[in-house]
């Protein structure tokens, strides 16, 4: 790990010492839910959404019962609610026939359910689960590479480069560490650099190339 990689770690876990997961849930099966959900919507959207759904949805059982239609009203602010609608009921009936209604605690199996990708399944091992994951989603995506954690093109990449570099106990810890930072500080359209603390080791704040991801 470079100099500028561990000055970075250490400023991420001094400003976000409390950072945790922002959707609302209370065991894997709701977290799965509104991971599906997140997509391509923020999660404040999703945990305005999840309270209805839960309560009609209690469990896999009581999803796997569904009509996709009947779902789809109360998932609609969420986006890509015929899809998200039809992969819910779909990864229901799959926990209920393959593992009787619980959320299996692995990886591989998790991506074989509808709807299920990588990141999904890494955001449920490590939030559900305890497990050691890093979840790259557009926060971690765009904050890793313009800070220099990472030099990818994508996502895979980019998860893999900072599990190589990131001790792995400190995966989880980071991914949220990351996130948060890209909600607060490194946001999408207007980065804060001249208030942000990494700027001194930063690519993108120091007009490296290579940050411009």
């Amino acid at each position: 790990m470079s100099a500028a990689f561990d000055h970075i770690l250490q400023e991420l876990e001094r400003l976000y010492p409390d950072a945790k997961p922002a959707l609302h849930f209370a065991n894997p099966y709701q977290l799965l839910v509104a991971v599906i959900l997140s997509a391509q919507c923020t999660d404040v959207k999703v945990n305005m959404v999840t309270p209805a759904l839960f309560a009609a949805y209690p469990d896999a059982h009581a999803l796997s019962k569904a009509d996709p239609l009947d779902v789809e009203p109360l998932i609609k602010t969420c986006g890509l609610y015929h899809n998200k609608a039809k992969n819910l009921v779909a990864t229901a009936r799959a926990l209920v026939e393959h593992y009787g209604g619980e959320v299996p605690a692995d990886h591989e199996k998790l991506t074989q359910l509808p709807g299920v990708g990588r990141k999904t399944a890494n955001v449920v091992m490590s939030c559900a689960f305890g497990a050691d994951a890093i979840a790259v989603d557009t926060h971690v995506f765009r904050v890793s590479n313009r800070l220099g954690l990472a030099d990818a093109n994508d996502v895979l990449k980019t998860e893999q480069q900072l599990m190589e570099h990131i001790p792995r106990e400190k995966w989880s810890l980071a991914h949220h560490w990351i996130i948060f930072h890209g909600r607060r500080v490194c946001t999408a359209r207007k980065p804060a650099c001249e208030s942000c603390t990494l700027s001194p080791w930063c690519e993108y704040a120091n007009g490296n190339p290579k940050g411009k991801k």
